[in-house]
């Protein structure tokens, strides 16, 4: 279908997509904390991951941003998908999960990467939506039906809401 029978109008998102990968190993997770040179996020814990480039499927950009960002290789899998609101232009996050299967561990231009206890993630300095992603993604397993969201801002609060 053309772009011109698309449907793009005013009240509709256009959408960036984007990956976040969620590595585990036990209850761990590797996060990465942001290089203090960050425009975004410096100094805060995240997930890994980024923007899909054109051309790439969602898949291939999580396994190209782990690697970027890491130097591991990992077998991933779909937890579920976000559309965050920002505006007229939304983000759809899909969130990935995954065990390493390779690789050796480094830093990046966009932080440090290091395993957190779950328990730990209260403790630290994170970005807003993490501990709902992880709380929501700690319990599956890989097999289970991934979940969808959207997320937006209310009177400056996040709200972060799943459906079903």
């Amino acid at each position: 279908m053309p772009q011109s029978d698309q449907g793009i109008k005013d009240n509709r998102y256009t959408l960036i997509p984007r990956a976040a990968i969620f590595l585990r190993r036990g209850d761990s997770y590797l996060l990465l904390k942001g290089a203090p040179t960050k425009r975004l996020w410096a100094n805060k814990y995240n997930g890994l991951g980024g923007h899909v480039e054109r051309g790439e499927d969602v898949l291939t950009s999580a396994k190209r941003e782990l690697l970027e960002e890491t130097g591991l290789a990992a077998d991933l899998w779909l937890c579920g998908t976000i559309i965050v609101d920002a505006g007229e232009t939304g983000i759809c996050l899909f969130i990935f999960s995954g065990e390493s299967i390779g690789g050796e561990l480094r830093a990046s231009k966009e932080g440090l990467a290091e395993w957190v206890e779950f328990e730990r993630i209260g403790e630290l300095d994170v970005v807003e939506d993490l501990p709902i992603l992880l709380g929501r993604i700690h319990g599956m397993k890989r097999g289970d039906p991934p979940f969808f969201a959207r997320s937006f801002y209310d009177d400056e609060k996040l709200v972060v809401e799943f459906a079903g």
